[in-house]
């Protein structure tokens, strides 16, 4: 194979570049609106044969795929018939410039949609590759409202691979008792505080298999539809492309397809430089697009596997099968499904992400310096008798004005103006034993950058309130993509880590993991007007705190429409 010189590679990225910079320029002439209409309800569904409640969108859970192209606008009509329940909808990875009231987060950039209210969300798809959207409101994710974006390259435009056909793969973990029970929990006194525990099921593309004899009599059917074997069919010779995120609540997966390799082409939008994995490791709010040929025996089957790893698994492998063209559907693998890497194998994950890089031709590599560097600290603590997440001793929470409203309106009374802390004690705290200082503190409190700087932010794991535990934490940001910079073990030296920084290639994500007793450093732009939040993607951790919030050139906006009023002091008559 003939190699790309250097000066063809220039070449290569200028051409693509004035060929976008040309596409751009007429405004997506191609551009169609996708119109949607949705309706939210409760509905009995049995993902994993086990009946109960999940909240659905038409009825479905995951709710039903958006497909689009770069530069598309969606439409998405949301009406909620929760009766009693408020909700709200974040396009998780699309990064809504120009519209940051579309980001769906109650609390950050909108008031949350109440019982039998119809809301309308309108944003510009800017960016091909897979995406997710899923509910920003209370712990309503692990209930069901949740879904996957596929946004196509523009007509004329080719990706940097070749492939005969894709699917979508959704992992999911699943629970059977209630959201309202796992939020109950995590709120009691310490003496009484209960975890939402490890989930009762693994799902693809929302079908799992519970152990029925397990069940309530009457509650389980192994028989059901909704629960049967998600099958992807291929044919010998062919090459597929899986487009494959994680919309979890607690559970990092590992994602393996039996006898076959993954080649790793696309991370959260952005083209990488391939490499092959026998099996990928995803985070919650991550998504990947791998690339799968079909060139095994083509005389049976192969089993779809999705594992626990990062914890202790307590959860059932989630399987599906690889079904060869012209092999029965329900043929099960002669094999017992495969059981995934060590679960604790923290080197084993690192590895993958540091095999992560942009691909060369689509290569944007980050500012050689940043403005501005943010230490946060990852503990767990306590706050008045209660077990909470915090970020440099503070825990998170949210006022009832959502924050862009406050800024836009300088109603500066409706969350504290004292700024939160930039790091902590990096030379005497000991991120290897429980914090000495249980408690911390609760803040609304923001982080307010100067428009077009560049931010470093250093993400520092430690041990939790038990001895020799510690937990990795998905930290997904809200409105930009950020440059993964580096991670490693142990407490980040800012004196000698940085000079290891990978400033020539580094892939650009919006969700990355922060392994425990070790640190990950992101660097983005703060050139996106608007409110936007920075959070762990574990819906209980961030539910009990584990979050901050961003604000950036609020100022240059116009005015906010009034559809994403109506909460605290934006009621009419504050």
């Amino acid at each position: 194979m003939k190699s790309i010189s250097n000066h063809d590679m220039t070449l290569s990225k200028v051409f693509l570049s004035f060929i976008l910079a040309s596409f751009l320029s007429l405004g997506y002439a191609q551009a169609k609106v996708h119109y949607h209409k949705w309706e939210i309800t409760y509905q009995y569904k049995s993902p994993d044969c086990l009946n109960k409640l999940a909240i659905t969108i038409n009825g479905q859970t995951p709710g039903p795929m958006i497909y689009a192209s770069q530069g598309d606008t969606i439409v998405v009509e949301v009406k909620n018939s929760l009766l009693t329940e408020n909700t709200a909808i974040h396009w998780h990875g699309i990064r809504q410039i120009g519209t940051p009231w579309m980001d769906g987060t109650e609390g950050v950039t909108q008031c949350p949609i109440l019982p039998s209210d119809t809301f309308i969300y309108r944003f510009v798809v800017d960016r091909p590759g897979t995406y997710m959207y899923h509910s920003h409101y209370g712990m309503q994710r692990s209930a069901g409202l949740n879904g996957m974006i596929v946004v196509k390259v523009p007509e004329g435009f080719k990706e940097p691979f070749t492939y005969d056909r894709e699917y979508n793969i959704l992992l999911n973990d699943w629970w059977h008792n209630s959201t309202y029970d796992q939020a109950t929990g995590l709120l009691m006194p310490e003496n009484q505080f209960k975890f939402v525990g490890e989930p009762q099921s693994l799902l693809l593309n929302g079908h799992g298999r519970f152990n029925c004899s397990l069940a309530a009599s009457g509650s389980c059917n192994s028989s059901h539809p909704e629960c049967a074997l998600l099958k992807l069919t291929v044919v010998p010779g062919k090459t597929y492309l899986l487009r494959i995120a994680s919309v979890t609540s607690l559970s990092a997966l590992n994602f393996e397809i039996e006898g076959h390799s993954l080649t790793v082409v696309e991370a959260d939008g952005h083209y990488v430089d391939p490499f092959i994995v026998k099996n990928l490791n995803i985070y919650s709010g991550e998504t990947y697009s791998v690339l799968l040929r079909a060139d095994q025996n083509p005389t049976r089957n192969y089993w779809l596997a999705s594992n626990v790893v990062s914890r202790k698994p307590g959860t059932p492998t989630g399987t599906g099968l690889l079904n060869y063209y012209r092999i029965p559907h329900g043929r099960l693998p002669p094999t017992a499904p495969p059981s995934g890497p060590l679960w604790n194998d923290t080197y084993y994950m690192m590895k993958q992400s540091w095999a992560t890089r942009a691909h060369p031709n689509f290569n944007e590599p980050p500012p050689a310096k940043s403005n501005r560097v943010i230490i946060l600290l990852n503990t767990q603590n306590r706050i008045d008798g209660l077990t909470r997440w915090s970020v440099n001793n503070v825990s998170h929470d949210f006022p009832h004005t959502p924050y862009l409203i406050a800024v836009k309106n300088k109603l500066r009374h409706v969350f504290e103006q004292k700024p939160p802390p930039e790091t902590y004690d990096i030379k005497n705290y000991d991120i290897n034993v429980p914090p000495p200082n249980r408690n911390a503190t609760r803040s609304t409190a923001i982080y307010k950058l100067e428009f077009g700087s560049v931010v470093d932010v250093i993400l520092q794991n430690a041990n939790t309130q038990t001895v020799n535990n510690s937990e990795t934490h998905p930290w997904h940001l809200h409105g930009h993509d950020f440059w993964v910079l580096g991670s490693g073990w142990g407490k980040f030296n800012p004196e000698t880590d940085p000079k290891n920084y990978n400033l020539k290639d580094p892939i650009m994500k919006n969700n990355v993991a922060l392994q425990p007793y070790g640190w990950t450093a992101i660097r983005f732009k703060a050139d996106n007007p608007g409110v936007w939040a920075f959070h762990c993607h574990i819906e209980s951790h961030f539910f009990m705190g584990m979050g901050i919030v961003f604000e950036e050139g609020v100022n240059r906006l116009g005015k906010l429409p009034t559809s994403i009023m109506g909460c605290g002091k934006s009621k009419v008559g504050n």
